[in-house]
């Protein structure tokens, strides 16, 4: 069974003190190419905590997960998956599951990540959290990939460069600002909430960070 945790006050600077949740890493697609490859979430004390997560000696039932997040305020930010994806095994998105909660989030601003392959099925199911105000952000390899995503009218992150200047416009014309929690100082999501806007129209950039911020330099530059 896989097990879903939800961290109800975040320690992470970055995220500030929202809800994060994790999901198991039989969520991540294996196309994904920072696999094995500069994941942030696979190195230090996260990489701990998702471990246990995805043994099932950390978290709950996907159920459990759901009354959790039916309990949360209104109009609570918070974020899914600081580790994994969305449900489902591999690249399938469980459409049943993500329905499930996108109307458990109805009233909150719940935000989250996808290095899901965009089949149809993925891409409508994608589509129709954010149409319901579940924000999941396209997750880009680079800033050429997102490019070639914003025809999908969706909400992009890339990673990016690290000498990527704070503000700059894609050789596609698209406009691409940094995570401003990345140069910024005492900022964080929280504070921010850019990526849970699911109408912008500006990418978000995030220049490669953690102990495989390296590797991903070498993926993205190429």
């Amino acid at each position: 069974m896989n097990l879903t945790h939800l961290t109800l006050k975040s320690s992470n600077v970055k995220t500030g003190p929202i809800p994060v949740s994790t999901s198991s890493s039989a969520t991540c697609s294996p196309t994904c190419p920072f696999i094995n490859s500069g994941c942030y979430a696979a190195s230090g004390p996260l990489a701990i905590h998702w471990s246990k997560v995805t043994s099932g000696t950390r978290g709950m039932d996907w159920q459990s997960f759901l009354s959790a997040i039916y309990s949360l305020p209104v109009g609570q930010l918070w974020r899914h998956n600081q580790a994994g994806d969305l449900p489902g095994i591999g690249s399938k998105i469980d459409s049943k599951q993500l329905s499930e909660l996108v109307k458990a989030n109805k009233g909150r601003r719940g935000f989250t990540y996808t290095h899901k392959p965009l089949s149809a099925t993925n891409l409508k199911a994608i589509a129709k959290a954010n149409d319901k105000g579940f924000v999941v952000n396209i997750s880009a390899n680079s800033v050429a990939h997102a490019d070639s995503l914003v025809q999908h009218g969706l909400p992009i992150a890339a990673v990016v460069p690290q000498s990527s200047p704070d503000r700059f416009v894609s050789p596609g014309g698209n406009r691409v600002v940094i995570c401003p929690a990345q140069r910024i100082e005492n900022m964080n999501c929280d504070k921010c909430r850019l990526c849970a806007k699911g109408d912008r129209s500006i990418i978000i950039g995030f220049r490669p960070h953690g102990t495989g911020a390296r590797k991903v330099e070498a993926i993205v530059s190429r």
